[in-house]
């Protein structure tokens, strides 16, 4: 019988067994078919109870090759025996990897900002468009649209512009300004007080290209683009034809002298009221833009101030004495030659011409020649006067007056020859 922990018919040289096979049961964690090699010390020899035994040596083992395994060595199966580890954890698989969550700082997009964008784009481009088209259509000198004083000038050139406003303010240019002072109208006429309107610079300031786009995209609407007119006022030449109407206009009586049938007789003056010509400059150049607009104006009240009369009656007295009535004193008679000579007298025909006006404070005679070659008609034709360039041209009413003149302020010699060839 073989004693426990003998080997099974295996043995080495020297008696020893250096491997035993171990069969576990159910409880030893190994299966009856699965054999363990152990690792057996190997006999002493020399030790007690060992002899030299031949007879376990087994020709079915071949332990030359195999390599020896340290006693501390375990052959325990995975598991089991005190050295072994826990039980088999798997390895841990990395977690899913999760989206970032959306950050809270950005809001969710909304639809109805989307709408809103692409509706301001539609927009712009929509205008855009347009204002292209306007552009394409105010290629004329003066932009389509364009009115002055309500008058459509444009769409055309400046030729065409001048033509269309010139000829619809036709008869509101020069037409009389009706002015009152102190309750009595007289009449100014604009072209004699430096007022126009000035229709060539008004179609220059209009002939310029409008890029606006209000202006541009509303010109294919109809809309209107205006223009003020150009009204250019002569400061200077407006008063003084305030100062000359106040003769006529006011309260204040200037120092004259009228001629009348057989007789001069003076004009005293007399302070009162007048035009003040230096405020009322503003008020009569807005009435004429005003009668310009509508075609129509009110009679304008002036502004007046007291004044006292340019003329003094020493004047009065003085043109009396030295003109007036020596020329109404007789009558005179006017010729180039016997054959053509025409009577005057105070009563048919002197009063009816002989006129004087206030020059700074003076009265000089300024006849009316008009009624002078009335008053002698064809007296003359034919007469020549040799000029000093040689020429020789008709008898005109101031070779008449000029003649006169020298028989009017003379006593003695009433008769005034033309001189016709002087030297």
């Amino acid at each position: 019988m073989t004693p426990p922990g003998a080997a099974r018919g295996a043995g080495a040289p020297g008696g020893g067994a250096p491997f035993a096979e171990e069969r576990t049961g159910p409880g030893g964690g190994l299966s009856d078919d699965t054999a363990i090699l152990t690792p057996q010390k190997l006999a002493d020899p020399g030790a007690a109870g060992y002899g030299p035994r031949h007879d376990n040596v087994s020709g079915q083992t071949v332990t030359s090759g195999i390599p020896v395994i340290p006693p501390s060595a375990s052959f325990d199966a995975p598991g089991m025996g005190p050295n072994a580890p826990g039980p088999h954890t798997p390895p841990k698989l990395p977690d899913p990897v999760s989206p970032p969550p959306a950050s809270s700082s950005k809001a969710p997009k909304k639809k109805g900002r989307s709408k809103l964008v692409l509706l301001a784009t539609g927009v712009v481009l929509v205008a855009g468009v347009a204002y292209g088209a306007g552009l394409l259509m105010n290629r004329s000198d003066v932009p389509k649209g364009t009115t002055v004083l309500g008058i459509e000038i444009g769409g055309g050139t400046r030729d065409e512009a001048v033509k269309k406003l010139d000829g619809a303010l036709d008869g509101r240019l020069n037409k009389p300004l009706k002015l009152s002072v102190d309750g009595k109208t007289f009449a100014l006429q604009p072209d004699n007080a430096g007022l126009q309107v000035d229709i060539d610079a008004t179609v220059g300031k209009a002939a310029t290209s409008d890029y606006n786009p209000v202006n541009v995209i509303g010109s294919l609407f109809g809309q209107s683009r205006v223009v003020e007119p150009e009204i250019p006022v002569d400061h200077e030449k407006l008063q003084a034809a305030l100062e000359n109407a106040a003769g006529g206009a006011g309260t204040v009586k200037e120092g004259s002298i009228t001629f009348e049938s057989g007789k001069a007789v003076p004009v005293y003056p007399q302070a009162g009221k007048g035009i003040d010509a230096a405020k009322a400059a503003d008020v009569v150049a807005a009435a004429y833009r005003t009668q310009v607009e509508t075609g129509t104006a009110n009679a304008v009240n002036v502004p007046t101030t007291s004044q006292q009369p340019k003329v003094t009656k020493a004047e009065v007295d003085r043109m009396m004495k030295e003109f007036a009535e020596p020329a109404m004193s007789d009558r005179v008679t006017v010729q180039t030659d016997p054959a053509h000579s025409v009577p005057m007298s105070p009563e048919k025909s002197l009063w009816k011409f002989l006129r004087v006006e206030a020059v700074n404070g003076k009265l000089v005679d300024k006849p009316d020649l008009k009624a002078l070659e009335e008053l002698y008609g064809q007296a003359f034709d034919g007469v020549l006067i040799t000029r000093g360039n040689g020429k020789k041209t008709a008898v005109t009413p101031q070779d008449v007056y000029g003649a006169l003149r020298q028989a009017l302020i003379s006593t003695s010699d009433r008769t005034a020859v033309i001189e016709t060839n002087p030297s």
